[in-house]
């Protein structure tokens, strides 16, 4: 029986992948290599989930791996229009970040409702001021996103008492549809977006949605960045058309240290980390372990991304 091959597109650190080691012949790749080994991979796992490499050197015609993993939760780095066309299984790391992210986002709301930004600023200027600050419970939230992140985050504000309406791409039961987004936005003192990045939901946060929010709102970006026109953001701020944000991902990433986004009052910027909780790498590595055994027994995998849509399908 022929030794599978399984390609690592890699980052630092390398995944510790357990008891695969000795049945499976490992290979690592970077962007200058992926195109030549591609063709000789029976899988891939794209474990550097910033690189766009797998979209230019995926093969159209010829050999080429019967299944793709990436680590990560989106998979609009990877999916090409000849992946895409491809018999190829692409799987994702769904689940793995689902709490971590609904944590920060929370995190995010406190901080922001318990004003503890300008707390800090305050204290490193050695500043006494008194202020009032929100109650959390009673307030609204919007998560636009109805995938497991989604779901997990506005499960964690309803725990804190926040009143929290999912809106995923259609209407089901508890999900609103993108007709009510609007709607919604304009009564919501939090606005999450968790959506996947499509056609679709590409700028979906432009100058116009962020104008239909009322004064008092927060936006918290935990997504995919080029789910918000950075721009009419930074000027929503300035204008104060919304009270405050936080973005965790970016357009272009990472931001350059004279980037602009900076300094927009009111923003607070992270580096694309609310996911990444202390073991988070060895989570994605066990995970995909157990996927790599139902694949080798020829069992139905887990987590496969609807290529056309270009996330993983829900309930």
């Amino acid at each position: 029986m022929t030794t599978p091959t399984l390609l690592v597109l890699g980052a630092d650190p390398l995944p510790r992948l357990g008891r695969l080691t000795g049945r499976v012949r490992i290979e690592h790749a970077d962007a200058s290599t992926l195109a030549e080994r591609l063709p000789h991979a029976d899988v891939l796992l794209v474990w550097d989930f910033t690189s766009h490499a797998v979209r230019e050197a995926w093969p159209g015609e010829g050999p080429r791996p019967r299944w793709v993993h990436t680590a990560s939760a989106g998979v609009d780095h990877l999916l090409g229009p000849e992946l895409a066309a491809s018999d190829t299984v692409v799987t994702n790391a769904r689940g793995v970040f689902d709490r971590p992210i609904a944590e920060y986002v929370a995190a995010l709301v406190l901080a922001f409702a318990k004003d503890l930004p300008r707390t800090l600023e305050f204290q490193r200027e050695r500043t006494w001021r008194h202020r009032e600050t929100r109650r959390v419970a009673g307030t609204r939230a919007v998560v636009v996103g109805s995938g497991p992140i989604g779901r997990a985050i506005a499960g964690t504000l309803t725990a804190l008492g926040v009143t929290t309406a999912l809106v995923g791409r259609a209407p089901r039961a508890d999900v609103h549809g993108p007709d009510d987004l609007d709607r919604l936005i304009a009564g919501a003192d939090w606005v999450i977006a968790a959506a996947p990045l499509t056609d679709r939901t590409r700028g979906m946060f432009d100058a116009r949605r962020f104008g239909v929010m009322q004064p008092s709102a927060h936006f918290v970006n935990v997504g995919r960045g080029q789910l918000v026109v950075e721009e009419a953001l930074a000027e929503a701020l300035r204008r104060r058309w919304i009270a405050g944000a936080a973005l965790d991902v970016f357009a272009s990433e990472p931001l350059t240290p004279d980037d602009p986004l900076w300094r927009v009052p009111g923003l607070v910027v992270s580096p694309h980390m609310s996911g990444d909780t202390v073991g988070w790498r060895d989570e994605l590595a066990a995970q995909f372990v157990e996927l790599y055994e139902l694949w080798a027994a020829g069992r139905p995998l887990v987590n496969v991304v609807d290529k056309r849509r270009g996330y993983v399908p829900g309930p």
